[in-house]
């Protein structure tokens, strides 16, 4: 895309409130405003988004300015003091719930069908605890994952992860999917009808 439409793209009112402060608290892992753009988007005409992963908020205020009033979208993190930044931030949202858990332990809870868009933007949801987090998707859902293309904070052996989800995910009927270098790399997959 040309620099015109790149630097037209209007971010969410308390975006830079969040990038101020995840920068002040030396938060590294926060989604890019790319990222974000594309998640505001996939929220238009949601109803039950789920965001895995909170962090200090940033795919949270994205995905709260695509979504209407009367959507709802469930955060979920482990780490309370990130979270904090979100909380503090985009708290008086009334659409927005946050929950401080283990990432797995709630896409193991929850019932199936119970969301049309999942970002997972953690481990859980993304490496642990994959068919829980796809159970949870209605036909017609989408599940986003972004961090597909290497990344300087990744682990050794990381690699190897990315591949193995990026196959499965392939090779699975009941998913349309498009990996995309956009970004830090992403891939969408879309739920077919059984």
């Amino acid at each position: 895309m040309g620099s015109t439409l790149e630097n037209s793209v209007a971010s969410p009112p308390r975006w830079h409130e969040i990038a101020r402060r995840t920068i002040e608290a030396g938060f590294d892992m926060s989604s890019e405003a790319r990222i974000g753009e594309m998640l505001r988007t996939l929220a238009v005409g949601r109803k039950a988004l789920l965001e895995m992963g909170t962090g200090t908020g940033s795919a949270t205020a994205w995905l709260l300015d695509g979504m209407d009033e009367d959507a709802r979208l469930a955060t979920v993190d482990n780490d309370p003091k990130v979270q904090a930044v979100a909380r503090e931030v985009l708290g008086e949202d009334p659409r927005v719930d946050f929950i401080t858990e283990d990432g797995a332990a709630y896409l193991a809870g929850q019932n199936d069908g119970g969301f049309d868009l999942i970002f997972a933007d953690a481990m859980p949801g993304k490496y642990e605890g994959l068919e829980d987090a796809l159970r949870l998707l209605q036909v017609g859902g989408v599940y986003v994952v972004d961090d597909m293309s290497p990344q300087p904070n990744w682990p050794e052996g990381h690699q190897a992860r990315v591949d193995d989800l990026v196959l499965r995910l392939a090779g699975d009927p009941r998913f349309a999917i498009v990996g995309m270098d956009w970004a830090s790399g992403v891939l969408v997959a879309a739920k077919r009808a059984a």
